[in-house]
C-alpha cells in the first residue's frame, strides 16, 4: 500500500517537518478529486478537513445576501485550503468551489487534533504553519472587502 508521506514531505507547507510528524500527518490523509464547479465546503457548515491542492484551482467565496458569492481568493497547486477545522466546534468561514477539476490531499481535522493533543511538539509545528495561512486569508479578505466597498 502506497503512503502519502512522500507527497506531504515534498509540499512547501510541511517543509522542515520531522519524519515522525510527517508519519502522523500521513495517517490522517487521503487523495481526493473534485470535479469542475464542485462545492468543496460551504460557509457555515461544520469544518472537518483541510486540503493541500495538488493541481487545479479553487475559489474561496464569501456569500453576501444582496451580491451573491464574492470571490475572495483563488488557490491553486501547492496552496492550502481550509483552517477552520483547527477548532473542534468550527464552521467554515468561506465557501470553496472548484473552478476546474482539482486533485488534492485531504487531511482529517479530528484525527490531527487528537494526534496534536498526544504530541504537543507536533501540534505546535502544525499550528505555527496554520497561523500564517490564517493571516494570509484575513489580509486577502480585508483587501477584497475594501475594494468592494470603495466602489
Amino acid at each position: 500500500m502506497e503512503t502519502l508521506e512522500p507527497i506531504l514531505a515534498a509540499h512547501p507547507f510541511f517543509a522542515g517537518m520531522q519524519p515522525s510528524h510527517l508519519e502522523l500527518l500521513a495517517g490522517c490523509a487521503r487523495d481526493i478529486l473534485f470535479e469542475n464547479d464542485a462545492i468543496i465546503f460551504r460557509q457555515g457548515q461544520e469544518a472537518k478537513l483541510f486540503y493541500l491542492i495538488s493541481n487545479g484551482r479553487v475559489a474561496l467565496q464569501l456569500f453576501a445576501d444582496r451580491r451573491g458569492p464574492l470571490n475572495i481568493l483563488t488557490l491553486g497547486e501547492g496552496d492550502v485550503l481550509g483552517w477552520s477545522w483547527l477548532f473542534p466546534t468550527a464552521r467554515w468561514k468561506f465557501t470553496a468551489r472548484a473552478l476546474e477539476t482539482t486533485r488534492a490531499i485531504s487531511l482529517d481535522g479530528k484525527c490531527l487534533r487528537e494526534k496534536a493533543e498526544a504530541d504537543h511538539e507536533f501540534g505546535f509545528q502544525l499550528l505555527k504553519r496554520f497561523v500564517l495561512i490564517i493571516e494570509e486569508r484575513v489580509q486577502a479578505t480585508s483587501a477584497k472587502l475594501l475594494n468592494v466597498y470603495e466602489r
